[in-house]
């Protein structure tokens, strides 16, 4: 990636409740990049209120639009309206255009890209991944992807399948474990879509690094993702939706009623995979029919799931931050910050109306 910070950012001095310490602090922006020591010249912006690491959006799909694929331009309108709802860094779980050309530009969040979803014909949406005719080529699709990414491969690990009525597994779990394996030799990890029970046991004991959803999760893949330290990255705001999927899926009953099922027991199965100790992050699933922009409803809704409100926080900031390798207020980190005059560990709604943002250092407002 190259995308960079600018040397015409300004120099700025902020002074308030560092977090996630949360103690008071002081802090200078330089070249777009964080000090910690103070710099000459710097003109004094914040004097009270919390300074947050910026936002990251853990499932989004820049590129991706209500019909399928999209122009270039428009997935830039779609970042732009994620930087404004105040992410600075997005993990890009699955894209149908290549948008490396993004990562150039200064103006934009961060993107850390997966490659295309990897998928089997006729079971998934239609246009968006890659279709395998055999089970069997999926480690060489994996390889091919951790080549073209930036160390994350999609996986679509179950869908409807329409034979049976209901959602079911596309890979055996020999497949999947030769693949995960595959992808860690070319140093990417892996994740999956996954909504029902049955394929969460061959992608976990797979060696798998992460779920999406997870909505199909017991005590049982709980307890193997904890041990294993498989992540969970839930988008709530995405599970809202299994009503009206169910409601348009008259033609299959038997998945109409799973996607119910599912719906109502994901804020218990979120509770106890945060019991159990399993790492959780935050992502919105925006592309397609989740509008972009909207991390902070996500903090939101997990919040209303039963997460605390620091937790939450840390799930879209400093903690998602440090396990897809970003860095966040430290010595010489991009200066990517929110402040607030609320602590938006209490009250997240703070979060949508800063009283500054700066992406690498500049005014969100002015790019």
């Amino acid at each position: 990636m190259t995308q960079e910070v600018t040397a015409r950012s300004p120099v700025l001095h902020l002074r308030g409740v560092l977090l996630p310490a949360g103690e008071p602090g002081e802090l200078w922006v330089a070249d777009g990049r964080i000090r910690t020591e103070p710099v000459p010249g710097a003109e004094t912006v914040i004097d009270g209120g919390y300074l947050v690491p910026g936002l990251v959006d853990a499932h989004c799909h820049v590129g991706l639009g209500a019909a399928g694929q999209i122009s270039l331009d428009e997935a830039a309108d779609q970042a732009r309206a994620d930087r404004d709802g105040g992410t600075s860094l997005i993990r890009d779980c699955g894209a149908p255009i290549d948008t490396r050309a993004l990562q150039d530009r200064a103006d934009l969040p961060r993107i850390i890209r997966s490659g295309q979803h990897l998928a089997r014909p006729k079971r998934y949406i239609s246009g968006i991944g890659i279709e395998l005719d055999e089970p069997a080529l999926l480690p060489v699709a994996v390889a091919e992807q951790a080549r073209s990414g930036d160390g994350w491969v999609k996986l679509v690990g179950d869908f409807i399948d329409r034979s049976l009525g209901d959602l079911a597994p596309l890979w055996s779990d020999d497949v999947l474990a030769e693949a995960i394996s595959v992808a860690h030799e070319h140093g990417a990890r892996v994740t999956a879509h996954v909504f029902g029970e049955a394929a969460l046991p061959g992608l976990i004991g797979g060696g798998i690094d992460c779920i999406e959803h997870g909505t199909g999760l017991t005590g049982d893949t709980i307890a193997q993702m904890a041990a294993r330290g498989t992540a969970l990255v839930p988008t709530m705001i995405n599970v809202e939706t299994f009503p009206s999927i169910a409601a348009g899926a008259s033609k299959y009953p038997r998945y109409a009623e799973h996607m119910r099922a599912l719906y109502d027991g994901m804020p218990a199965a979120l509770r106890a995979a945060i019991e159990a100790g399993v790492a959780v992050y935050a992502g919105t699933d925006a592309g397609g029919g989740i509008g972009h922009g909207r991390i902070v409803d996500e903090i939101v809704a997990l919040r209303a799931a039963g997460m605390d409100g620091e937790r939450a926080l840390a799930a879209a900031s400093w903690a998602a931050r440090d396990w897809l390798g970003a860095a966040g207020l430290v010595e010489g980190a991009p200066a990517d910050l929110l402040v607030t005059r609320a602590d938006p560990r209490r009250d997240p709604d703070a979060l949508r109306s800063p009283e500054l943002a700066l992406l690498r250092g500049s005014p969100v407002e002015e790019l």
